[in-house]
């Protein structure tokens, strides 16, 4: 089977199921885990929006071109509190409509430890399965991205925002309890939700009180130390499957980040 890669395609089941995407066609990784798997890299990059071929991904599987003109590989996709839409200079107005001027959650979760997070209502669970986190709990619902980047920096002053990605791939999380965090934290910030519902609107911001949602991975061995298999240096993948965690395949010799190497040209065998 041969193909340019996308992200680990996931279902939240017990543990989650995983699919990777090759070409056109899904590989069912579970059936694969205990076995022997390889992944050899073509030496070919196409773009994922353009389809040109390209010698550099940028922005995860584009070309230098689409990464300068597509609203969704702009900075303000990493940091969404800088969104522009509202100033009139988003790259592409009516991606920005559809992908960011809808509902987003604020989420604590559990992955390398305690941390917040946000995404777009259309992406829950998957947005946690992709992170790794073996807990997750919505906290807030908001109007818009910009919204959803505001409260989740005045949530950073307290926690992390980002995932120890090699901590997260050593093994299953202590069980954090995600509602008493809440419950310490939003009190925390009350002055700037007080701030943001008078410039957005009373009911710009929700507080949600839902039940917190555990994942399982399927990973039969962790590792105990971290080495990162990397295409751009050795094209060949190839081990025992012990594991899929996040959008992280995990052998017996490596682990390697699916997602950094989307749009890559790969045999799978």
């Amino acid at each position: 089977m041969q193909g340019t890669l996308r992200k680990l395609k996931s279902s939240l089941t017990e543990p989650v199921q995983y699919h990777l995407p090759v070409g056109d066609e899904l590989v069912d990784l579970n059936a694969y885990i205990g076995k022997e798997l390889t992944l050899t890299f073509s030496g070919t990059i196409l773009c994922s929006n353009c389809g040109k071929k390209t010698k550099k991904s940028y922005s995860q599987g584009h070309c230098f071109v689409c990464m300068r003109k597509l609203a969704s590989c702009d900075m303000c996709i990493m940091k969404p509190e800088t969104c522009h839409y509202g100033q009139g200079t988003c790259r592409e107005p009516q991606w920005g409509e559809a992908n960011c001027m809808i509902p987003h959650y604020v989420y604590l979760a559990n992955t390398s430890g305690l941390k917040v997070g946000i995404t777009r209502h259309t992406q829950i669970p998957t947005r946690w399965v992709d992170q790794g986190a073996t807990q997750a709990l919505p906290i807030f619902k908001v109007q818009t991205r910009l919204q959803s980047g505001l409260v989740e920096v005045a949530l950073a002053e307290f926690i992390a925002d980002k995932t120890n990605w090699r901590n997260m791939l050593k093994g299953q999380n202590e069980a954090i309890d995600l509602k008493a965090a809440a419950a310490e934290l939003i009190p925390q910030i009350s002055d700037k939700l007080n701030e943001l519902s008078e410039l957005f609107g009373a009911t710009a911001i929700e507080q949600l009180d839902e039940d917190v949602v555990d994942l399982n991975f399927p990973v039969t061995e962790y590792p105990t130390k971290i080495s990162s298999f990397n295409f751009d240096k050795n094209p060949v993948v190839s081990g025992v499957l012990q594991g899929i965690k996040g959008q992280y395949l995990i052998f017996d010799n490596g682990v390697i980040n699916i997602r950094k190497f989307t749009s890559y040209e790969v045999t799978v065998g």
